[in-house]
């Protein structure tokens, strides 16, 4: 199987990409950044991940003028499609008062060779994350004769193009903490299989059991102004995470109440702001250890915590290890 895609008109393709069409346990990962740059573009970053049946990308796109994106798949594919897209730059004439409004939508298709075209709302940004998996790879994660999927499997077998709903569904905030988990995730090497394996997989379920009870997600639309602090507010957790405000001083700082705040931040960002904290803090704990060679001790006052004990206790819950095991993990 293959999968290839490119701006139309331009003359490299953003991605090729043989896929195996049986599944390979234990294939070691192929890793890529891609940061293209032409006159229509404003941001272009494509990340890849390979593995034996599996291809992920996950892309961010903006243009300045009308552009058209080339897809060609080659053989029989499983994808799972994750497109975001909203808020375009202040004073961008290009963008349609519609086009500021946040959205996303997700599937699940089968496609048996395709060619399409795809065309992107200048000034728009959309966040792609697209799954693509040989049949042998999606049927190793969920049995081919699963309850859960009956008709999309008949079509399959048919080779019948077909979605697994008629109609797109909004990515619940479930639904992004896992991509983000997946795109965010430092580890390398044996263990970022696995970790990339286990979460494809609990994507795959969360998407399943929305299909499955028919229900559309309630979307809380998040309007421009309010969006700008919302960023705002992770900028000043970014810089301040080790001794962060309270939810009611950042609502001061962005001028933004509670409510807004809590619900805009976990809707935008897939995280609570507490989780949102936590993560800078555990990630930061992980690369002092690794990186600067840091005592325990000295980690724990350099991301914001009293007591070692206490960093102990939460990298243990974030990480599945202690922080004493990460050095030792990292070189098997």
């Amino acid at each position: 199987m293959k999968i290839k895609s490119k701006i139309e008109g331009a003359e490299d393709w953003l991605f090729i990409e043989e896929i195996p069409e049986m599944y390979v346990a234990n294939t070691p990962l192929s890793e890529k950044n891609i940061n293209i740059k032409m006159p229509a573009v404003n941001k272009l970053v494509n990340y890849q991940l390979s593995a034996g049946g599996l291809f992920l990308v996950h892309s961010t796109m903006q243009f300045h003028e009308n552009v058209k994106v080339l897809s060609e798949v080659e053989g029989e594919a499983i994808t799972s499609q994750f497109i975001f897209y909203g808020t375009s730059p202040a004073g961008d004439k290009n963008a349609s008062k519609n086009s500021r409004r946040m959205g996303s939508r997700h599937n699940i298709r089968y496609i048996p060779s395709l060619k399409g075209k795809y065309p992107m709302v200048p000034g728009v940004e959309y966040k792609y994350f697209l799954l693509v998996l040989s049949k042998a790879y999606y049927f190793h994660l969920i049995d081919q004769h699963s309850l859960l999927h009956t008709d999309f499997v008949k079509e399959i077998l048919k080779g019948k193009y077909t979605s697994f709903v008629a109609k797109d569904l909004s990515v619940t905030p479930e639904m992004r903490r896992v991509i983000n988990d997946i795109c965010e995730c430092r580890r390398t090497g044996e263990l970022k299989r696995m970790h990339t394996e286990s979460k494809i997989l609990e994507l795959l379920m969360l998407q399943l059991e929305q299909m499955q009870s028919g229900v559309e997600v309630e979307k809380y639309l998040i309007k421009p102004d309010d969006l700008k602090k919302i960023e705002h507010a992770r900028e000043v957790l970014d810089a301040g995470y080790r001794y962060p405000p309270t939810i009611i001083e950042l609502s001061k700082i962005t001028a933004l109440n509670e409510f807004k705040l809590k619900r805009g931040f976990k809707e935008y960002f897939g995280i609570t702001i507490y989780g949102y904290v936590t993560r800078l803090r555990m990630e930061e704990a992980k690369r002092l250890i690794l990186e600067e060679r840091m005592s325990i001790g000295q980690v724990a006052a350099a991301v914001g915590f009293n007591h070692q004990s206490h960093l102990t206790d939460a990298f243990k819950r974030y990480f599945g290890i202690l922080p004493s095991e990460v050095s030792l993990g990292q070189e098997t």
